[in-house]
Order: structure tokens, then sequence, then C-alpha cells
């Protein structure tokens, strides 16, 4: 369960290297470069003040270009990317990160994440070196890692005192991932859901259902609620200026002890995307 500053209105967390994260932001995969544009600006406008991308999305150059382009200021933003499977190793990732900084436009990002631990290539170690000295030097605020299950922590734990700030996995009412939350939980990394509302589709589950209409909420809101009061950062994607708004509107309302119970009863351990030990090979092309 997630602390008191965790619930109600607040808005952000603080991470265990004491960089504040909002709790809400904007999902970018499957989004062009240039459709990413408008999206991004309309999220800005509409309260988001967390973006999350990637080197394979190919989008940073126009996540970049509205997050420039906005009336915030640039530390009001929390910016993610990732290095990508293919960029693995201590002189691969410092070329990539340089890459990603250059088509986001920006002087530095807030988190950078190892995109998938492809212990197939056998170079966590040097590319999570990579991530402590681009964090040295000032290139970005705090460093993770995405889809590590709890033996890959494991071992980064042994090739490294410096632990992930978050850990970005899929998570959503299907799959709750509890021995991983709980790896989580005893080492201090925050959990980020990707795919938290799973792709849509729990949005027709009848309890889910049932627990919006209770407090007159979308079943998404609902989803994105639970996932808060669980203590996790969200990063819905959407392009659509309603759902874009809709999706940030869940912090005037908490979940009590039955309706969290309800939520945790629907874990099936139902995977939507890739396993960790079989990641994608190949993403979207993006352009150097």
């Amino acid at each position: 369960m997630a602390s008191e500053e965790d619930v109600g209105t607040a808005d952000s967390v603080v991470l265990a290297d004491g960089v504040r994260m909002p709790l809400v932001g904007l999902g970018m995969l499957h989004v062009s470069s240039e459709e990413a544009i408008e999206p991004v600006r309309f999220a800005l406008e509409a309260g988001y003040r967390a973006i999350d991308t990637a080197a394979v999305y190919g989008n940073e150059a126009g996540v970049g270009q509205a997050i420039r382009e906005s009336a915030l200021e640039r530390d009001d933003v929390f910016v993610t990317t990732k290095v990508w499977n293919t960029d693995h190793g201590y002189d691969e990732t410092m070329r990539a990160f340089d890459k990603s900084l250059g088509r986001l436009g920006l002087d530095y990002v807030d988190l950078y994440l190892i995109h998938w631990p492809m212990v197939s290539v056998g170079k966590i170690a040097e590319t999570w070196r990579a991530l402590e000295e681009i964090k040295r030097q000032g290139r970005t605020r705090s460093i993770g890692v995405s889809n590590f299950m709890v033996k890959h922590l494991e071992q980064l734990a042994r090739d490294s005192d410096e632990v992930p700030s978050v850990n970005q996995i899929e998570l959503h009412p299907w799959l709750q991932q509890r021995e991983l939350e709980g790896y989580h939980a005893a080492h201090g990394i925050r959990t980020e859901a990707w795919s938290p509302l799973g792709q849509g589709k729990v949005l027709q589950n009848p309890t889910v259902m049932a627990i919006g209409a209770r407090h007159k909420k979308s079943a998404a809101q609902v989803i994105l609620r639970w996932h808060i009061d669980c203590g996790r950062v969200v990063i819905p994607k959407s392009v659509n200026g309603a759902r874009i708004r809709e999706n940030i509107d869940v912090f005037d309302f908490v979940l009590d002890s039955d309706e969290m119970a309800a939520m945790a009863s629907l874990n099936t351990d139902r995977r939507i995307g890739s396993h960790p030990d079989s990641p994608p090979t190949v993403g979207l092309p993006f352009d150097d």
C-alpha cells in the first residue's frame, strides 16, 4: 500500500535518490515523432508533468519539440527515455544517450532506463556503469531499469552498489507482479507500470466498472487510482485529448480497503506484452 504522501491529492513521489517524480505521466509507445507533438503539447496543457519515451519509439524529436515549445520551464517536466537492446555495453550506451539527448534537444533527462535486461547479450553491468557515469555527469537526474525481474535486479546488485531508482514493468489488474513489487519495496525501488490499463482489455471488467459507478469515475480512472494507491507511478498511453485529460483526473478520490481487495482479486498473472526473458529484438525505426 502507498504511504500517506502517495494518496489523495498528492501527485508526485520522492524517489530513493531524492528526485521527485510525478505519479502520472504520458506514455508515448507506438506514436511517430510527428504525431507525438500534439498529444504531448495537449498533455502538458492539461496538467501532465511527466512524459515517457524511448530511443526505439522513434519519437524523441517530437516529444522534445513539444516540451521546448511549451510555456513550462524545463525543470517542470519530468522526461524519461531508455537505451535500446542493440546498444548494451558501456561505449554503446554512452553513444546512444548522446543521440537520444540530441534528438530530444534537451540539456538533460530526468530518468534514463535500461529498456530490457538482455541477459543473452551479457552486458547488464557495463550498461549500468554507463548510466552511473551519465548521472555523475549531471545529464540525467535518476537512473533505473525497465522489464527487470527479481533475478535481473539481484544480478545488478552483485555488480553495483547503486540501486535503480525505478523499475518500469508491465503491471495491470491481470498481472500484479507481487513478488517483484515486494523486492522493490525491500530495496527502495519505485514501481512504474507500463500498460497500466492492460491495453484497455480490463476496462470492461464488472468489478472495475462497479467501483467506478460508486465513485462516478470511469474504469480507466479506477485502475489508475488503484495503481497510485498501491504506490506506483503510471504512464497510460493515449493520443486522444479527452482520454488524456481523463487519465490525470484521478486525484480527487481513493479506493477503500474493500475496493483494493476486490482489485487484488483480479490477478491472473496474465502477461500481454513480451516476457523479460524473451524481449523484442526489433522496434520502431528511428532517425539518428
